[in-house]
């Protein structure tokens, strides 16, 4: 396991094939870093479904209102809802969409981020600027190539949990 250098700015994302540690940029977007922790310690992120999976682009999550597969799971609004909380103002910077980064998913409106997020399979650089980069994987990316693709998939994988590594 990789040394944890910054426990209360780093994830640990449970699924199916493992944990996936995901470095927090709170430096860089601080109001999204915060959201994510504040949603992983009340354990809204817990049974949500990976909703958007698109081969060779990301694997969207988050949708704590419709994803979660313990309540009322509907594969068909999943993508579509965030948590009760009020949505966050863009935080873009130079940091680019790299393969392994954590980009804030959103609506048309650059301010409308909430809980949803995506991991980049792959560089795709024509994000940057538009859309909000606040983490990075350090380990467990052979977890996150693994999730099953579709839009939605059929069968979806889902974070089982998502803790804030200084609570683990």
């Amino acid at each position: 396991m990789a040394e944890i250098k910054d426990p209360e700015n780093t994830i640990l994302l449970e699924l199916t094939g493992g944990t996936v540690t995901i470095e927090l940029l709170a430096d860089v977007a601080p109001l999204h870093c915060a959201r994510m922790k504040e949603l992983a310690r009340s354990g809204a992120y817990d049974n949500v479904a990976f909703h958007r999976v698109i081969d060779g682009f990301m694997a969207q999550t988050g949708d704590v209102a419709n994803g979660n597969m313990e309540k009322d799971f509907n594969l068909r609004m999943a993508g579509t809802g965030g948590s009760d909380m009020p949505n966050l103002k863009a935080e873009f910077s130079s940091l680019p969409h790299d393969r392994g980064t954590i980009g804030a998913a959103r609506s048309q409106n650059p301010d409308s981020a909430n809980s949803q997020f995506f991991i980049n399979f792959k560089d795709n650089h024509f994000l940057n600027g538009q859309y909000t980069v606040y983490g990075r994987v350090l380990e467990g990316m052979e977890h996150v190539d693994a999730i099953v693709r579709g839009e939605p998939p059929a069968n979806p994988d889902r974070m089982i949990s998502m803790k804030v590594a200084a609570d683990a």
